[in-house]
C-alpha cells in the first residue's frame, strides 16, 4: 500500500478471499504401442501426441503393431483424451523392452514410457491411466509402476503370458505397488486389418473402461463389473459362478488379479490393486488418494509468497473443506476434513515461511462380497385358519 501523499481519492484493489478448487483430470489415458506402418507425422516416435478422439485416429495409425487395435478398444468405450507414444518394434525381446521402457537422450529427449513424463509439457494433460498392451513384460511393468508413482497415475498390465492359473498367481508375487492392477487373459474381438476373430488386448480395454467409468460414474467406481462393449469373447475360459468361492476367478480375485470373463456380457471382473498395502486394496483407494493429492497440490499456486496472515490460512482452509463438501454430495468419498495443527506450526516454523495443513479424508469402499442371510420359518402359517376364513 502507498504511503506517497495525495489530496483525493486512493483506490486499493484487495483480491481476497477463497478461490474454486477445481478437480484434476482424471479421465486421460496415456498408452506405448507399436506401428511401423504408421502415419509418421501423425504418430513421430518417442513422442507424445495428443488424441481427442480415439476412433478418428485409427485412419493414421496403420495396420500393423498394437496402435491400431488398441485405439480401436478405448474407442469402443469412450471419447477421451489419449496420448501415444509410438516405438519402434523389434523381434528381440530385450530390444522391445529397451524402446518401450526408454530413456533420455543426450540432448535431452525422453523416449518411450518416459515421454509420458514430459507429456504435460508438450500436450498440455498428464496421462492417469497408463498401460502397454501386448508388451508389458515384468521389465516394462516395473517400468510402468515406476512412471505411474512419479505422475500419480494408475496402471494395468497382464500376466505376461502366463498360461494357467497358478502361473499367473506366481507372476503376481512380482509386484506390490498400489497403482497396478493386473488382468489373467484378454478378450476377443474381431479384426477389420485381418477380417478375422483375434486377440483383443484385455489392458487395452481396461484403459478405456477406467476412463468411461471416471466419465459415467466417478473416480470412486473401480472397473469391476461394467459391460464391456466390442468384444465377442475370452481367450482364457475360467470357471466362474457369483456363488461359488472355489471357482478359478475367485481365487484369482483373491490373490488381486483381474479376470476377463463372459457374464451377462462380457466384463472384467475384480477391483483390487496389487499392493502389499491394504489401505490401498481397491483401485478406487489409490485413484482418490491420487486425485485428492493433486488436486490439493495444484489449487494453491495463487498463495505462494503471499503474506502468511491468519485469512490466509483460513480462506485455505475453508477451500479445502468445502471442496471435501461438494465430493461428500456426489458419493466420491465418505467424508473428509481439513484443520491446522497447533503443534507443529510453532512460530519459528512459521518464521521460516512454512506452514502446515493437515486433512484426512474416507474412501468410498467397493461392496465385494455380499452376503444374504436366508432362513425358513414357519411363523407365516400362525394365522392360517384366519386369512382363510377371511378369504
Amino acid at each position: 500500500m502507498s504511503d506517497q501523499y495525495l489530496h483525493g481519492v486512493r483506490v486499493i484493489e484487495l483480491n481476497q478471499g477463497t478461490r474454486v478448487i477445481r478437480t484434476i483430470a482424471t479421465a486421460v489415458i496415456g498408452v506405448v504401442c507399436t506401428a511401423e506402418d504408421a502415419d509418421a507425422q501423425t504418430f513421430p516416435l518417442n513422442t507424445p501426441v495428443l488424441i481427442t478422439d480415439p476412433t478418428a485416429a485409427i485412419a493414421k495409425a496403420g495396420k500393423q503393431g498394437t496402435l491400431s487395435r488398441t485405439l480401436d478398444a478405448i474407442g469402443d468405450l469412450v471419447k477421451t483424451p489419449t496420448i501415444v507414444v509410438r516405438v519402434a518394434h523389434s523381434e528381440d525381446q530385450s530390444t522391445m523392452n529397451t524402446n518401450i521402457i526408454g530413456t533420455i537422450t543426450e540432448q535431452g529427449e525422453y523416449t518411450g514410457l518416459k515421454a509420458l513424463l514430459v507429456a504435460n509439457t508438450v500436450c498440455g494433460f498428464k496421462p492417469r491411466i497408463l498401460g502397454v498392451p501386448k508388451y508389458d513384460t515384468q521389465e516394462v511393468a516395473t517400468e510402468l509402476a515406476s512412471i505411474c508413482k512419479k505422475l500419480r497415475a494408475f496402471g494395468y498390465i497382464s500376466s505376461n503370458g502366463a498360461e494357467t492359473r497358478d502361473a499367473a498367481i506366481q507372476y503376481a508375487r512380482n509386484f506390490s505397488q498400489r497403482e497396478l492392477m493386473m488382468i489373467h487373459g484378454d478378450f476377443i474381438s474381431f479384426d477389420v486389418n485381418t477380417s478375422r476373430n483375434d486377440v483383443d488386448y484385455a489392458v487395452a480395454r481396461a484403459l478405456g473402461l477406467r476412463a468411461k467409468c471416471d466419465k459415467e460414474y466417478g473416480w470412486h467406481k473401480n472397473i469391476s463389473n461394467v459391460e464391456i462393449d466390442g468384444v465377442v469373447g475370452v481367450t482364457k475360459p475360467m470357471s466362474f459362478d457369483i456363488q461359488d468361492d472355489s471357482t478359478d476367478v475367485n481365487l484369482l480375485n483373491a490373490k488381486n488379479i483381474s479376470v476377463p470373463i463372459k457374464f451377462n456380457g462380457f466384463r472384467i471382473w475384480g477391483g483390487r490393486t496389487l499392493s502389499s498395502d491394504t489401505l490401498f486394496a481397491f483401485e478406487q483407494y489409490t485413484r482418490t488418494a491420487q486425485i485428492i493429492a493433486d488436486t490439493f497440490g495444484e489449487a494453491f499456486d495463487w498463495a505462494m509468497d503471499k503474506p502468511l496472515t491468519p485469512s490466509l490460512v483460513k480462506d485455505m482452509l475453508e477451500m479445502i473443506n468445502g471442496k471435501f463438501r461438494y465430493w461428500k454430495s456426489l458419493g466420491y468419498i465418505v467424508d473428509g476434513n481439513a484443520w491446522v495443527d497447533p503443534e507443529i506450526n510453532t512460530k519459528d516454523i512459521i518464521k521460516d515461511g512454512k506452514f502446515y495443513i493437515d486433512y484426512d479424508y474416507t474412501p468410498v469402499p467397493s461392496l465385494e462380497n455380499l452376503n444374504l442371510r436366508q432362513r425358513i420359518t414357519d411363523k407365516y402359517l400362525m394365522d392360517f385358519a384366519a386369512k382363510v376364513a377371511a378369504a
